[in-house]
């Protein structure tokens, strides 16, 4: 094995995912690095940026065959790892925040009791730290009321909020690497930002990685010090900033957006011909 960079937490060389026996592959050849920063990961829906994710995670159905030339947290090559040895690193080392909270917080469980679950997992705290850890945390993610709000069960708090309890529960052990996968889709447009701060301002604390992966380029632009374009489960651009953006497939994802500052009677549609050829080269 090479010798390990520091300052690279997550190194992908040559991914590739299918699912049973499809020839065709979710992922194909997808390469990159993550450091101690934000990368974007866009696309449209079926782009394979979820699976990309899921792929890094080792959460994929069984159906799922993932192969790789590398795939490297910390310098540990993580398609070597046994199931139980994944189960270690999830939560701890590498963190997924999934994009609505209803479907991720387990419904018959306080929020209390999900967060303190998390702390007695990964930092092996006895039950009463860990109830301290799980307020901390939620005071942490600004949660005006952590008392009354450790008591409430998942239906019963806003989805906002709830967003707020999975940043909680997933970086509570300070993982070196966390992936958002749609974090703020399934949330009000006034909420998005404040949410997407605290992760931001939470991962940066940690010095951890992070991987955001969405459909808006606009709001990734904006987050992100790299932007991952994929298209049909290939990269085809990489980008420090949304105006640099050279590839058609690109181009049309930023044209396809509405800009409240510059209205049209019609938004633009991909050109999938011009996309197919340039993808074919």
């Amino acid at each position: 094995m090479p010798d390990h960079d520091p300052a690279t937490v997550l190194s992908v060389r040559g991914l590739n995912v299918r699912f049973g026996r499809n020839a065709i592959a979710a992922v194909s050849d997808v390469s990159f690095d993550v450091g101690r920063e934000r990368i974007g990961i866009v696309g449209e829906s079926g782009s394979g940026k979820s699976t990309t994710g899921r792929a890094i995670m080792r959460l994929l159905p069984q159906k799922a065959s993932i192969s790789a030339d590398r795939m490297h947290l910390n310098g540990e090559e993580l398609l070597e790892k046994t199931e139980r040895e994944m189960g270690r690193l999830r939560g701890k080392d590498l963190a997924l925040i999934m994009q609505d909270p209803r479907y991720s917080l387990n419904p018959v469980l306080t929020i209390g009791r999900q967060i303190a679950e998390s702390a007695r997992l990964h930092l092996g705290s006895g039950k009463k730290d860990a109830l301290i850890h799980a307020r901390s945390m939620l005071e942490r993610v600004r949660i005006k009321d952590p008392d009354r709000v450790l008591g409430l069960y998942p239906h019963q708090i806003s989805g906002g909020m709830g967003q707020r309890v999975m940043i909680a529960m997933m970086l509570l052990a300070k993982p070196k690497l966390v992936i958002a996968d749609e974090p703020t889709s399934a949330l009000d447009v006034s909420v998005r930002k404040d949410v997407l701060d605290l992760l931001d301002e939470l991962v940066r604390e940690n010095d951890s990685g992070l991987i955001l992966i969405s459909h808006d380029i606009r709001m990734v632009s904006a987050f992100c010090e790299r932007i991952m374009v994929m298209y049909a489960g290939r990269v085809v651009e990489v980008l420090s900033r949304m105006e640099d953006a050279q590839h058609p497939y690109t181009r049309g994802l930023i044209a396809a957006m509405p800009d409240p500052k510059h209205p049209v009677r019609r938004l633009n549609v991909l050109d999938r011909a011009q996309i197919e050829a340039e993808v074919g080269r």
